[in-house]
């Protein structure tokens, strides 16, 4: 993989990282509980009480992703970056710019 390559996976890695940080933060904006106190009925109530918990899983999705995200980061420097840990053959740039945080190919994985 030549340097432009990387280059222009740096460039991707970096603007996932923003718009995961931006993600994770609206997400602990809108999983704060809703008091007890407020009148919002029993169904809505319920129903907040779903959307909670979705968001939640939402949330630990995309702390996950952007823990993966900032370890590429840090990897994209090594010589092995970009090779398939199975096969160790190169991963195409197309996927590694999609999913940077991937570590096989599309036909190991």
């Amino acid at each position: 993989m030549d340097s432009e390559q990387k280059k222009k996976i740096a460039k991707t890695i970096v603007a996932e990282i923003n718009k995961t940080t931006e993600n994770i933060f609206e997400y602990k904006k809108m999983c704060k509980p809703i008091s007890p106190d407020d009148a919002i009925g029993r169904v809505s109530r319920m129903d907040a009480i779903n959307n909670k918990s979705v968001l939640e899983s939402a949330l630990r999705k995309a702390e996950n992703r952007l823990k993966k995200l900032k370890l590429v980061q840090k990897e994209i420097l090594n010589k092995d970056f970009g090779m398939c840990i199975r096969c160790k053959k190169e991963i195409p740039p197309a996927r590694l710019v999609l999913v940077p945080e991937s570590k096989k190919c599309v036909h190991c994985a």
